[in-house]
């Protein structure tokens, strides 16, 4: 158990989304006392974690006192009626500041709910309050912002943009969050913290109301403790969105319905070279096992190739950069002195790119994407480690941006599938030797999130890892 233990499931904060639902919606529990003890463990945890940006205590009660109400009249909403969750601060939410990680917008109020703010809340699920991110969802938290801490250890990385979503799931401050992924943002505060994340296909999940990074490689997706829960997430957010023309408009399925069919003739891609090559000893052993695991499940192991990343990781940079340079184009670099650094960098890198060369970056990510769906007709997942290394420290990852095989390594599994709006799962899968969490991936292809949901639940039916906890 590496010095960590398995909780109990009738600890009340440890307790998966699902079941807390459905112990709420049978009046086992009451929407209320679980609300009022989230409310205490946060104030009693958070305070060290610094996972919320904004705790919406009389938000949380007022919609818990009207989710008991409904419940004890038999108007039962689905499986988020009355549990308690958190939305990252860069979903709009009437009423409550929403400030994308950026002190430029600490005083914004939004006087309308983002879409996915608003099928939370018609599902009636419970809204804690707003997580922290980083400086507009990019690479670092702003200078005057305390980024929050891992609390398996707080001298390791909690990931980037969605890491307050990462810190409250994993201690327990809220059920489910939402988190947002770029270039690896759902996966990396996932993998560092022990949890469960899902990047849905770009555009499944409308971005409506939620504050851009960039347009075309931004994805909004659930961080749960297991994938069951992210499925259900998934189920009250997706779907297509007339306030977002980009929103995909086929029908939403019932993400839960095939969680028991297991993996039995699933097609599962391997390309060990590119899974190996740089990849550090504890990582490969965690996507071996979890190979092992898969296959014996029934599911069949296929030798694949896949398209080489190097450009498409070369090219996320500027890419990124261009569309950043557009979201923020009415405060920078007019307000330039109130980014911090790593974010006004992606800026003036995107400023400085010419027509002609982000031409060639939107081909070759035409190219990029086409091979990939192509791959798929081969295969229905693909198995790949979360990033190239288990839990770096904060310590050297104040070094990214001194060290090119650093950067490389960390966005070698992620910002692919940014690029081509692929969907992936993120699943703990192992322990370093000091205790930290080791995390893989697996890919569908597009719109086939409710394979991803099955594919961990069956694999999460197998293994412990989802179940370790960080702190009692």
């Amino acid at each position: 158990m590496t010095g960590r233990r398995a909780m109990a499931s009738d600890e009340l904060h440890y307790l998966d989304l699902l079941e807390v639902g459905r112990r709420i919606q049978a009046r086992e529990l009451s929407p209320v006392e679980v609300t009022q003890a989230q409310l205490a463990r946060i104030e009693a945890l958070d305070g060290a974690l610094k996972s919320y940006a904004t705790v919406t205590a009389e938000l949380a009660l007022r919609q818990a006192r009207a989710a008991e109400d409904e419940i004890m009249r038999g108007d039962v909403r689905g499986p988020l009626h009355g549990v308690p969750i958190a939305l990252k601060d860069l979903c709009w939410t009437q009423g409550v500041p929403t400030a994308a990680g950026m002190t430029i917008h600490r005083d914004f109020v939004p006087d309308e709910d983002a879409t996915v703010t608003a099928r939370l809340r018609a599902a009636g699920a419970v809204c804690l309050g707003k997580l922290q991110l980083t400086e507009g969802a990019y690479a670092d938290h702003h200078p005057d912002i305390t980024p929050p801490r891992n609390p398996w250890n707080a001298d390791h990385w909690s990931g980037a943009s969605s890491s307050g979503s990462g810190v409250a799931t994993a201690a327990g401050l809220c059920y489910g969050s939402l988190g947002s992924d770029t270039g690896g943002s759902i996966r990396f505060p996932s993998a560092a913290n022990g949890i469960t994340g899902l990047k849905p296909t770009w555009g499944r999940v409308s971005r409506y109301g939620v504050f851009e990074l960039a347009a075309t490689l931004d994805h909004i997706g659930p961080m749960t403790r297991s994938a069951v829960d992210a499925g259900a997430m998934l189920g009250a957010i997706a779907g297509a969105d007339p306030r977002d023309p980009t929103a995909r408009q086929e029908p939403v399925p019932n993400y839960l319905a095939g969680i028991g069919r297991g993996l039995r003739g699933v097609r599962v891609g391997i390309d060990a070279a590119w899974n190996t090559t740089g990849t550090d000893t504890a990582t490969i052993e965690a996507v071996e096992a979890a190979a092992a695991v898969i296959e014996g499940l029934g599911a069949e192991l296929r030798a694949v190739t896949f398209p080489d990343v190097t450009q498409m990781i070369a090219d996320w940079f500027p890419a990124c950069g261009v569309e950043t340079a557009v979201a923020h184009e009415a405060t920078y670099p007019a307000r330039r002195a109130e980014y911090g650094p790593a974010l006004s960098g992606l800026i003036d890198t995107g400023r400085a790119l010419s027509g002609l060369d982000y031409q060639k970056i939107i081909l070759r990510r035409a190219d990029f994407t086409g091979r990939v769906a192509a791959l798929f007709e081969t295969i229905d997942l693909l198995l790949i480690p979360a990033q190239a290394f288990a839990s770096p420290t904060v310590a050297t990852m104040a070094t990214l941006g001194e060290d090119a095989s650093l950067l490389a390594g960390l966005l070698r599994y992620t910002c692919p599938f940014d690029m081509s709006g692929s969907p992936t799962i993120t699943l703990p899968g192992g322990y370093t030797r000091d205790g930290m969490p080791i995390a893989f991936q697996l890919v569908g292809r597009h719109m086939d999130e409710a394979l991803l949901v099955r594919a961990g639940a069956a694999f999460q039916r197998e293994t412990d890892w989802h179940l370790r906890r960080p702190m009692p």
